[in-house]
């Protein structure tokens, strides 16, 4: 592995921390725990409030290709999913089916170009009707990941069972916790996301 360890942190408000007071969201401090594990890697947030998968789609590539050049060791951190799950005009934003073929895209993509991805899943929000929605997505993300030998963390049901995500995100909008919060996806993530940078 190089010495300069590149990772794209890539999909929507969640990824980029909205709510968080300490401005970290749980990427930031994933790359906190891997900088204390030994591994020193510049890590680049591109979540954007309200994307959907079509969205994440549509500037994957471009976003991601000179913060990753061939230089350096380049890697993916994706997740989306509750936008797409959120219902306008009476019908989900994005359809099941079209999110299912945005992340088959998206890993392809990724795959083209050499960049190793790690998927973690849609969180929950404080309404039980669009969990149940975003709970199907995460079974579909789950087997496509599975088919492509991508590591996919499965953490909207332990986020759902979890009193201090629950509670933060009920303080809050609705949809995003606090620090706290935060605290509890990233430690969900911990042991897979260190496995999968190699430590």
């Amino acid at each position: 592995m190089s010495a300069d360890v590149r990772v794209c942190f890539v999909g929507d408000s969640f990824v980029a921390g909205v709510g968080d007071p300490l401005l970290l969201g749980w990427a930031g401090r994933l790359g906190q725990r891997a900088h204390a594990a030994g591994v020193p890697l510049t890590s680049y947030n591109l979540g954007v409030r309200r994307q959907t998968s079509a969205e994440v789609l549509a500037r994957f590539a471009a976003e991601c290709a000179p913060r990753l050049p061939s230089s350096c060791t380049g890697r993916v951190v994706l997740s989306f999913g509750v936008n797409d799950a959120m219902v306008e005009h009476g019908v989900p934003r994005v359809d099941p089916e079209e999110s299912a073929a945005n992340l088959t895209k998206l890993l392809g993509q990724a795959a083209e170009r050499g960049w190793p991805v790690l998927m973690v899943a849609p969180p929950p929000v404080d309404d039980a009707a669009h969990n149940a929605r975003t709970a199907e997505l995460d079974e579909r993300f789950a087997a496509i990941c599975a088919a492509a030998e991508v590591p996919y963390l499965r953490v909207h049901t332990a986020l759902r069972e979890s009193a201090v995500w629950m509670r933060e995100v009920r303080a809050g909008d609705g949809a995003h916790p606090g620090a706290a919060g935060y605290d509890a996806l990233a430690a969900l993530a911990l042991p897979q996301w260190l496995a999968w940078l190699g430590h």
